[in-house]
């Protein structure tokens, strides 16, 4: 299982499973959910994972932080397919422990900056009824036929 910031609420109804984009960590987006304010009553949990650290082929090789490699700067390319598929099973073990406690599948959402958007966006194509929806920011389809 991906290591990850849990900023949990007190009684939790609910949760977003909100993932970094290229190069940064899950304490990337930890002062934007504290400044989201939202009341205590809501009993929202977030869930801030960090990707693992690999080799990214456009980055020299360098290793960091990434969901998947990218291989070319023209985004219509053949992704990462096994590295998106990987990412995602990765995401599926934070939704499926959400569910097993007791948080139902409607809330549960996926949320995602830059490459964590594209696995948003593959989250709720893939997971179907198995969350709630999806937040992608600066991401994009990584497949035409995804949603």
């Amino acid at each position: 299982m991906l290591d990850a910031i849990d900023l949990p609420a007190k009684s939790h109804r609910a949760t977003i499973i909100w993932l970094h984009g290229l190069g940064a960590d899950g304490h990337d987006f930890a002062p934007i959910a504290k400044e989201l304010n939202l009341p205590e009553s809501m009993g929202v949990r977030f869930i801030l994972p960090h990707a693992p650290r690999r080799p990214v082929t456009i980055n020299g090789g360098m290793v960091m932080r990434a969901w998947y490699d990218i291989a070319y700067t023209d985004i219509g390319r053949t992704p990462d397919l096994e590295g998106i598929a990987e990412s995602l099973r990765e995401v599926n073990e934070f939704v499926e422990m959400e569910k097993s406690a007791g948080i139902p599948a409607q809330r549960i959402l996926v949320a995602g900056f830059s490459q964590g958007g594209v696995l948003a966006l593959e989250a709720i194509s893939q997971f179907q009824n198995g969350i709630g929806g999806a937040i992608a920011l600066s991401g994009y389809l990584a497949r035409p036929n995804s949603i």
